[in-house]
């Protein structure tokens, strides 16, 4: 039977650390409106000053990372891919990236030529964002209507408090949590709060809460913070935790807008500062590690970390591959619901 495909769909990745591919990529992902949510001609300003001297930097810190058999992610990605294609038994299993290659309107149109009706689209973002999640599945959308693509879409719904997922988060970190450790950040990637705002009008919902308790479903289903913050905190419960052995904190900010606190550099020196020797990080809005994880927090956050008077900071690697993880993405995208 291979008539029901699965669509597994990440973020992207420039095609190589060189900076013409950086600066192709970065164009492509921060002209998105769904990230950079201004109307085109400020957007299009905006970009290009960013563009001036971004691509530069941002080539330096991706070839600090780059594998020899390409970017982390994609190579991640690749292998995640072949281990949920054998046991994803209703059909074929493609991989697509949001932005660069390979592209989610590439991917799809392999799928129909291959005969296929029904795919299920996997966001591979366990908590939800316009940025991430909507943006994947308004592409996908669009591709399906431009091309006159005559196939069903279901579309696996963000997984930040799903059994499953934790587990699998659970049991890829056990063998670093079994380790001595001062204390586990559990590092989510930041947000801009307006895009928060846009999503969740009531005025009373508190962004620099400390826990999701209280938090109504209805806006539950919209905040990426309090998501972020439920995954954290199952994880926890699930991991035996105690509260004073784990934080939470928001990384990757850019430009001068506010983003959701606290902010992932301002805990590396706090803790550095509070005598915490040993650090464990975790990035568990990442399900495979990228340049946020290996650069920015295995690299730089380290340094911080150092300097603030740590010892050593240790990354617990991302979901990747993982069997749990594997048989948990499987599961999950098995009973994803129709699209409406």
């Amino acid at each position: 039977m291979t008539d029901h495909a699965l669509l597994l769909v990440n973020l992207g990745s420039p095609a190589s650390p060189e900076v013409a591919d950086v600066r192709r990529y970065l164009d492509q992902f921060l002209m998105d409106p769904y990230v950079v949510d201004l109307p085109w001609p400020l957007r299009r300003l905006l970009v290009s000053l960013i563009l001036i001297r971004r691509p530069a930097q941002s080539a330096h810190a991706y070839s600090s990372i780059w594998w020899d058999d390409g970017s982390p992610l994609i190579v991640l990605s690749r292998r995640l891919q072949q281990k949920v294609a054998a046991q994803w038994t209703q059909g074929p299993v493609e991989l697509a990236m949001r932005y660069g290659e390979p592209s989610i309107e590439s991917a799809l149109q392999r799928l129909v030529a291959q005969g296929v009706r029904r795919i299920t689209l996997a966001p591979l973002y366990p908590q939800f964002a316009d940025s991430t999640t909507t943006t994947a599945v308004a592409e996908a959308r669009r591709v399906i209507a431009q091309h006159g693509l005559a196939v069903e879409l279901s579309i696996l719904q963000p997984f930040y408090d799903q059994p499953e997922y934790l587990d699998a988060l659970v049991q890829s970190a056990q063998p670093y949590l079994e380790q001595p450790f001062d204390h586990l950040l559990l590092s989510f990637h930041g947000l801009p709060e307006r895009h928060i705002r846009k999503l969740v009008k009531n005025r009373n919902h508190d962004l620099r809460a400390a826990s999701s308790e209280g938090v109504s479903d209805a806006i539950m289903a919209l905040c990426y913070r309090s998501q972020c913050l439920r995954t954290a905190e199952r994880f926890a419960e699930r991991a035996g935790l105690r509260p004073e052995q784990w934080s939470v904190s928001f990384q990757s900010r850019l430009g001068r807008d506010k983003w959701i606190e606290p902010y992932t550099e301002n805990r590396l020196e706090a803790l550095g500062q509070q005598g915490v020797k040993k650090l464990l990080v975790m990035c568990p809005a990442f399900v495979a590690d990228c340049i946020e994880t290996l650069e920015e927090i295995g690299q730089r956050g380290e340094e911080q970390f150092k300097e603030a008077g740590g010892e050593r900071l240790e990354l617990v690697p991302c979901l990747n591959d993982h069997p749990a993880w594997v048989e948990a993405l499987v599961s999950l995208s098995g009973r994803a619901p129709a699209a409406l």
